[in-house]
């Protein structure tokens, strides 16, 4: 036996015209509280109380932002913005100079020596060197040449 498996379950049904539900809902709602705003108030405080309402049922209903609709970009603003967060701080613990010492002693333990400024200096000289004479390239250190 075959089924049919559905296509495109991500795309929402036209049900009002070329509105979807979601659609429907937001421009219905916005248009019904411009009403309530004309009916009860002045005409000049109506308008300028509706224009936030009309672009924002307008922005929900239509409005995508990266590929989504906006209501789910303003779901997950509110949701940073008034969610708990969790930091994370591990505070490290001072050595004092007798276990610094006694680390470094430990068998196994690797010993990196410190290097002054002129000994790496002559460290990358004899490596640069080195490169040039394997490369085949053979040349005296030019006077003014400082790392």
């Amino acid at each position: 036996m075959q089924y049919q498996v559905p296509q495109f379950i991500e795309v929402e049904d036209k049900i009002f015209g070329p509105l979807t539900l979601r659609q429907f809902i937001y421009l219905a709602g916005g248009g019904g509280l411009c009403l309530i705003f004309f009916t009860l108030l002045n005409f000049y405080i109506a308008v300028i109380l509706a224009m936030p309402v009309i672009v924002a049922s307008l922005s929900l209903a239509f409005y995508k932002f990266n590929g989504r609709p906006l209501i789910v970009a303003l779901e997950h603003a509110f949701g940073y913005f008034f969610g708990t967060k969790l930091y994370l701080w591990k505070q490290r613990e001072a050595k004092t100079p007798t276990q610094a010492v006694a680390e470094s002693l430990t068998p196994g333990a690797l010993v990196v020596p410190k290097l002054s400024q002129s000994r790496l200096k002559d460290l990358a000289w004899s490596l640069n060197i080195k490169d040039r004479t394997t490369m085949g390239v053979t040349s005296k250190k030019p006077s003014g040449f400082e790392l």
